[in-house]
């Protein structure tokens, strides 16, 4: 007889995370937050394995209860470690999923971990905050980005960005290449319902900071930092109009 699947509910954003991944291969998830995604991809039969991977104690003792409750202990592996460190050559990872941290963070990790990326095809990156800290990092190192996706979630606006080897700046214009860094290329040219009530919300943070600074002493860091912003301000004025 056939296993049945296992019913997992997911938050949104994982769901859209889950869409992006490859069927039939190993996955890595960083920061695994209760084995929510590897249980669904596993207990769903799209990937044949999954290695959940905390950094904390408690969290990793929570995502192995979980597995061992699914029933599925003998295709996700739980590990303790920090980023990618737990990972072995021998896991024969395909995919790397890091979700739910800030983009400095998740860039850092890559950036530790880079010898843990040599096999590995796919990124799938959730930046909480600073998406193009990441953006950066993939053109640094030769990922291709090949698709974003923007998803508002109980009040929050998150970006998804998967990447994969190739030519880093395929998806950019040499031209736009500050404005497409920041808002995102592939953001720019889908602009959903998210992306406008991000930006909304941006441009008016960013009109308040301006109208703040426009009062306030003058001196090199104020001015170059009013000048980031207004070029901001365009940019928005530009892609949201």
């Amino acid at each position: 007889m056939e296993k049945k699947t296992l019913n997992i509910d997911l938050p949104v954003r994982l769901e859209m995370i889950a869409n992006y991944v490859t069927n039939d291969q190993v996955i890595a998830d960083i920061g695994s937050d209760h084995a929510l995604l590897p249980g669904y991809l596993v207990g769903n039969k799209k990937v044949r394995k999954a290695i959940a991977v905390e950094v904390n104690e408690g969290p990793m003792q929570a995502a192995q209860q979980n597995v061992d409750s699914w029933g599925l202990s003998e295709a996700i592996d739980v590990r303790k470690g920090d980023g990618l460190a737990p990972l072995t050559e021998s896991d024969d990872i395909g995919t790397i999923v890091i979700a739910g941290m800030g983009g400095m963070l998740i860039s850092s990790i890559l950036k530790a971990g880079q010898e843990k990326l040599e096999n590995v095809q796919r990124l799938i990156l959730q930046p909480n905050t600073a998406a193009d800290n990441i953006r950066r990092w993939l053109i640094e190192q030769n990922w291709s980005l090949v698709d974003e996706t923007m998803i508002d979630e109980a009040g929050y606006t998150y970006e998804i960005l998967v990447a994969e080897r190739g030519d880093p700046y395929e998806a950019y214009d040499n031209d736009q290449l500050e404005k497409q860094l920041w808002l995102g290329p592939w953001n720019l040219k889908q602009k959903q319902a998210a992306f406008y009530a991000k930006w909304l919300r941006e441009k008016r943070e960013l009109e308040s900071i301006d109208q703040q600074l426009s009062k306030a002493v003058k001196n090199e860091k104020t001015e170059a930092k009013r000048q980031q912003i207004q070029q901001r301000l365009q940019w928005l004025k530009e892609e949201l109009s």
